[in-house]
């Protein structure tokens, strides 16, 4: 196992590397001048001052390994658009805000999806499985935002039982959560169910029951841990889309997350902000897959044995 996570830990380092390269590259790719705009009106010496600030003024090559230094030592570099506001610290400050809308609504979408995947496929063909297809169908055509704009009106506007926007307390997550947790529970209710079913028809199954093996230690200990494996790749993704799923609804509900400044930045072309956070959302998703290989290795060993014989 040591040898597996050491060999998987190595892939996560260079692929980090590389996507941090990549992402340099395509922002210093763009056209026109990001300081442009600010310093046009200044004069020509504190215009150089203002480059030189941002290392601007050094070769291409000089800024990347520059970056690539500070970077290692958790250091993205200040605002161009913000004097004085760190890349970091509006990462260090705001991210857990996203983490947690995000979190939440994931953590239960993971739950729901799963359970009510297992329901569907033990109850295939009645009216348990046409019901979880249907929110699976729902949950997957109706976009996030959507959800988030009818539970603002409902429960906010019609029946006045949370508050419409805000954060500091519970009751501003609660509706946040549950229009963050409809995607997941579509996504993993429809795996859940077609993995159970097709390991509920595999021979060793069939085997079990014949043994007399009761109901629940079929399904828990046979059903469950094989049909979740494919599940858990899933989880990559989903964690990484804490962040990046949550920028729309956080606007709609006025939550102080990272979205607000993933979008600003745009808009104002703050070249170091996207660069930041955009390596920040790479980090979060490469290393949700490195996890997802050590939990693959710790439920089913036979991943990490074949992968070593290779």
């Amino acid at each position: 196992m040591f040898k597996f996570t050491l060999k998987r830990f190595g892939y996560m380092l260079l692929t980090l590397f590389i996507a941090s390269s990549i992402t340099f590259m395509l922002i210093h790719a763009m056209p026109g001048d990001p300081l442009a705009v600010a310093a046009r009106k200044l004069p020509e010496q504190i215009r150089a001052n203002y480059y030189a600030k941002y290392g601007l003024d050094k070769p291409l090559l000089t800024q990347y390994s520059l970056f690539i230094k500070n970077a290692a030592k958790g250091d993205l570099g200040e605002s161009l658009a913000f004097a004085g506001r760190s890349v970091t610290g509006t990462i260090k400050n705001h991210a857990p805000i996203s983490a947690q809308i995000g979190g939440q609504g994931l953590l239960v979408g993971v739950t729901l999806g799963i359970l009510l995947g297992i329901i569907a496929a033990f109850n295939r063909g009645k009216w348990p499985d046409y019901l979880v297809m249907f929110i699976a169908i729902v949950g997957i055509s109706i976009p996030s935002f959507v959800v988030a704009s009818l539970l603002q009106f409902f429960f906010t506007v019609e029946l006045r039982w949370l508050p419409t926007t805000g954060w500091g307390e519970f009751k501003n997550t609660i509706l946040p959560t549950i229009a963050l947790s409809f995607a997941p529970i579509a996504t993993y209710a429809r795996y859940m169910r077609a993995n159970c079913l097709d390991v509920i028809g595999q021979d060793y199954i069939i085997t079990a029951k014949a043994k007399g093996v009761s109901k629940i230690s079929l399904v828990f200990k046979h059903v469950i841990r094989n049909a979740i494996l494919p599940a858990i790749t899933l989880l990559g993704p989903q964690v990484a889309n804490i962040f990046t799923g949550s920028f729309v609804v956080e606007s709609i509900f006025a939550i102080p997350g990272l979205g607000q400044y993933f979008v600003s930045s745009v808009t104002d072309r703050d070249y170091t902000m996207i660069m930041g956070q955009s390596i920040f959302v790479s980090a979060l998703f490469i290393i949700a897959l490195f996890l997802v290989d050590i939990i693959y290795g710790l439920v089913d060993p036979r991943i990490r044995v074949s992968s070593g014989k290779r």
